[in-house]
């Protein structure tokens, strides 16, 4: 077998499962994360299955079941999803929590039925209670109320958990579920109805900084912290997962490190060169005060984040104002 090496002084991981030759379906492959998987697996020597909305609507049952006896895909990175900020996720929780179910359902069961070797499936963050202890460790789910503006996406994804966990139980497949944290980087949305903090605060600061505007609102009091991971990071980590673990128990997928939204808003505002004053906006919700996931676990696999967090967001910005159009 295969190893991987780790932090200095820490044991090698050998690998249990070879993607090597393997007919690997990115599910979601036109997403942020689902594509960076796709770049991110060309490094595997694997043949790569993708399936656009027309080909398969991962919605449907019948869909995705057809499409899959045909391609016969022996892995799975389950990485589509309908995603949103707290905006979109509080203005339409039906559809976040129905569409969810729906492709976590869809896909995991057609796995299990055709046959699928390995199946890796795509949480976040948010499935974990608004007062988790900070840091979050995996344990922690299921442990308290979730925070109420995200619940139905929340919702969907703690039962694709519970999905691979009970195909695991019963019927012994070798299916993983990972939770990575917020994450930004190439082909992130950058639609201010619907996008996620990072490509937000990029396109309200360029449009400041370009406007010639003297101030920046942003949302909340800027005081809550979150946690950031670029995409290509989490990529390299979920093919890691593929090929070195294998457990009923959910991967947290983060930085290990945080920071305070009017902290971030001031990078992005030195990185975009914005010099006019940032606000603050208390009468819009600030969400969960912190969500600092542990990182202890992947760590302990043998993998550690390698993009820092100013780096990863020069690089978003060069890809913002290549693609703004």
């Amino acid at each position: 077998m295969a190893e991987n090496r780790s932090e200095a002084g820490a044991q090698p991981v050998h690998e249990i499962y070879r993607l090597s030759n393997k007919r690997v379906w990115v599910a979601g492959h036109r997403g942020m994360v689902g594509s960076a998987l796709v770049r991110r697996l060309k490094r595997e020597n694997c043949h790569i299955l993708t399936a656009t909305r027309q080909e398969a609507d991962l919605t449907r049952q019948q869909e995705v079941e057809r499409w899959m006896e045909k391609e016969k895909p022996e892995a799975v990175f389950l990485s589509a999803a309908k995603v949103g900020g707290i905006l979109a996720n509080d203005s339409h929780p039906a559809e976040f929590l129905y569409q969810n179910l729906m492709i976590a359902s869809n896909v995991i069961n057609a796995s299990h039925k055709m046959g699928v070797e390995k199946l890796l499936f795509l949480g976040s963050s948010c499935i974990y209670p608004k007062l988790a202890p900070q840091p979050i460790t995996e344990d922690a789910l299921l442990t308290g109320p979730l925070e109420p503006t995200n619940e139905g996406y929340a919702i969907a994804k703690i039962a694709g958990i519970k999905l691979c966990q009970s195909y695991r139980h019963q019927y012994g497949c070798d299916f993983i579920s990972a939770m990575p944290t917020n994450l930004y980087g190439p082909g992130d949305n950058f639609d201010l109805e619907t996008s996620h903090v990072i490509p937000a605060l990029i396109r309200k600061t360029h449009e400041a900084m370009t406007g010639g505007k003297k101030e920046l609102v942003i949302w909340g009091s800027g005081t809550p912290r979150r946690e950031f991971l670029h995409v290509n990071d989490a990529a390299d980590a979920l093919v890691h997962l593929m090929k070195v673990y294998s457990d009923e128990e959910h991967v947290n997928v983060g930085s290990g490190e945080d920071l305070t939204i009017l902290e971030l808003a001031q990078l992005v505002a030195l990185i975009v060169g914005f010099e006019g004053e940032i606000t603050t906006d208390s009468s819009k919700p600030d969400g969960t005060m912190r969500k600092l996931m542990s990182a202890n676990k992947i760590r302990a696999l043998g993998w550690t984040p390698s993009i820092p967090l100013r780096q990863g967001l020069q690089e978003a910005y060069a890809w913002f104002r290549e693609n703004q159009q």
